[in-house]
């Protein structure tokens, strides 16, 4: 929240409005004599009746949040008349389903990838004798080759059985 008009500086709005501005003026915290582009802008769409108003059936708190809304409502009508802050809203939104479209294919691609590095292994495991089932840790033989590695273990222990 702005500071309330000094000693001799009226606030934005009674200075825009050229009367007096007193200690108790409902804009001066709001709109400050150095921003008096913003209450113009507010002043221009919706009035400075309509926004005292509204300032006064508001709890204080909820004051400046009001009085920034109005602002950039006022701002982007003066920007947009037709469409105001709804279209930047509306530009916004499309801006974000493009990125999301773009994630989506960066993902999709990070998939691909993943599964070709994948099938790639694979066919090197199973070119060098050996293929693995995906959880489980042990080697199992591969059924493109006589030779077995599990066999080779068996007979090299059945003579120190007891």
């Amino acid at each position: 929240m702005a500071s309330s008009s000094s000693y001799n500086s009226p606030c934005a709005a009674c200075k825009f409005l050229r009367r007096k501005c007193m200690p108790g003026c409902i804009f001066a915290p709001y709109f400050p004599p150095e921003e008096p582009q913003k209450f113009a802008n507010v002043h221009k769409i919706f009035g400075a009746s309509n926004v005292t108003k509204l300032l006064n059936e508001l709890l204080p708190h909820q004051r400046e949040d009001a009085v920034n809304s109005l602002a950039y409502e006022a701002e982007a009508r003066i920007r947009d008349p037709v469409y105001g802050c709804v279209g930047a809203i509306s530009y916004l939104q499309r801006q974000v389903q493009k990125l999301q479209k773009e994630l989506d294919a960066a993902n999709a691609d990070l998939i691909r990838y993943a599964c070709n590095e994948v099938q790639f292994r694979r066919i090197n495991d199973i070119e060098a004798g050996f293929y693995q089932t995906p959880g489980f840790p042990l080697l199992y033989p591969s059924p493109f080759f006589d030779s077995n590695p599990l066999e080779d273990l068996n007979d090299g222990g059945a003579e120190g059985n007891i």
